[in-house]
């Protein structure tokens, strides 16, 4: 469909638009309130931009040191390509364990592999257990915001889904701690019972082997801790070199995300410890099209994102048309930038005009990605490179403005004519001004221009 549509049938949503205000409203606020404390909130931004830039720089080293260190702690490393050979390695570790469920604990990447619909191939149901995802799996929805999946449902709404599925006919109220606990019945069973968990990692630790995991309900801790094997797919862009840089990202992503000092549950575990936690851990190192975004020099500073939200709680387009408009995993300023890269432009190409480049996303990045510049860069690659090389008319339409700004002859030509292009012409609903008027209004031409006003006046 592509993001122009998508947003036009999400602006009809009246109740879509005042869920993703209400919610983001009170999360940009709450992050305001803890960032205004710190005093050096620009110098730990700089710091956790330099620490992401550095393992960045120093990738496949960073990687290879990870690799070691998790061996050394009795862990198994596995590398994926794509998300085909991810999805193949965790379906191959269920089966060996003859395991016909999975509990998850909530990861974009392996909302990024489609690893429940892989799963689904293979016979093996994989259950989410934070409870915005679990939300949305039962409403076979699709998550809209990456810190609050189902930002877009209301608590009656809610209510309803848990009456329709999980609340063993009984009548609901709205209350969030009464529909808090429905949900907790129907895990705490699948949390006693399944022999294999997969993981996210926010954040995996190349000098010591540690994978981190930061949630605020504790299901998170569940999954690490009970099962028999714990899998962890890790985007390796999620590599940090030192233990130490951890100081700087523990203080950096809980107040951007939920607007708190701290997470309620930050989780570390390094291999495998005896009588201590699951008895096999496998660390999955995915690269989905990673390594093609550090190829681009402007581009890979998308791969700094500690996925917080702060852009999307902040940005004009999203808060209007939600995270389904963007047709991605990764929505908002984040997605715009990431998603069309991971997939080498064949995927999302409208996304980089989604976005009203009004600089906000940057103010609020705790690691400094300059959003607004990426966008702009891509546009110009998707219409240099991606397939049919963008809009024809629009491409069309550009090489005949700078042929006209080629000259003054041909300019002042141009400004006499822009007068029809103003008038009925511009209305038209077909040609290369249709294209523009979709999205925004032209200006009104004057009369007269200024060069042919001074000659009068001369």
């Amino acid at each position: 469909m592509g993001f122009p549509a998508a947003a036009r049938e999400a602006l009809q949503d009246t109740q879509l638009r005042h869920n993703l205000r209400h919610a983001t409203t009170a999360i940009r606020a709450k992050r305001n309130a803890v960032v205004s404390e710190l005093p050096d909130w620009e110098e730990l931004r700089e710091a956790g931009a330099a620490i992401k830039d550095r393992a960045l720089a120093t990738l496949p080293d960073q990687l290879e040191r990870l690799e070691a260190a998790v061996q050394r702690a009795g862990g198994i490393v596995h590398w994926a390509r794509d998300a085909d050979e991810a999805n193949a390695i965790v379906a191959g570790i269920a089966r060996d364990h003859n395991a016909r469920e999975l509990i998850k604990v909530k990861s974009l990447a392996t909302d990024e592999i489609k690893l429940n619909e892989a799963m689904a191939s293979e016979g093996i149901s994989a259950i989410e257990t934070d409870l915005a995802e679990l939300i949305v799996q039962l409403s076979d929805d699709s998550q809209s915001h990456i810190l609050v999946p189902a930002i877009h449902k209301n608590r009656e709404e809610i209510r309803e889904l848990f009456e329709r599925t999980i609340a063993d006919g009984g009548e609901l109220g709205t209350d969030p701690e009464a529909l808090t606990e429905v949900a907790r019945r129907h895990l705490r069973a699948k949390f006693l019972s399944t022999p294999v968990a997969v993981s996210g990692a926010n954040f995996g630790v190349a000098e010591t082997g540690a994978v981190c995991v930061v949630e605020s309900e504790g299901n998170g801790r569940f999954c690490t801790t009970l099962p028999e094997v714990l899998v962890t797919v890790m985007g390796i862009e999620k590599v940090v070199p030192e233990w130490r840089d951890m100081e700087v990202m523990l203080q950096l992503l809980p107040r951007s995300s939920t607007g708190e000092r701290m997470n309620p549950y930050t989780s570390f575990w390094t291999g495998v410890t005896e009588d201590d936690g699951p008895r096999e851990f496998h660390l999955v190192l995915l690269d989905n099209g990673r390594t093609s975004v550090l190829a681009d020099e402007t581009g890979r500073q998308a791969l700094r994102c500690i996925r917080c939200s702060a852009c999307l709680n902040v940005c004009p387009v999203y808060s209007r048309t939600g995270g389904h408009a963007y047709e991605s995993v990764y929505p908002g300023p984040i997605g715009a930038i990431l998603t069309p890269q991971l997939h080498d432009l064949r995927e999302g190409t409208t996304l980089p005009w989604a976005s009203s480049l009004c600089g906000a996303c940057y103010e609020v990045c705790p690691v400094k990605i300059d959003i607004p510049s990426v966008l702009v860069h891509l546009r110009g690659r998707v219409v240099r490179e991606a397939k049919g090389g963008g809009p024809g008319a629009e491409r069309a339409t550009m090489k005949l403005v700078a042929q006209a700004f080629a000259t003054r002859r041909r300019y002042e030509a141009a400004q006499r004519l822009s007068r029809l292009g103003s008038g009925p012409l511009a209305r038209m609903p077909f040609g290369p001004l249709a294209l523009w008027r979709g999205a925004r209004e032209l200006p009104e031409v004057p009369k007269q221009s200024f060069r042919d006003w001074w000659r009068e006046r001369s």
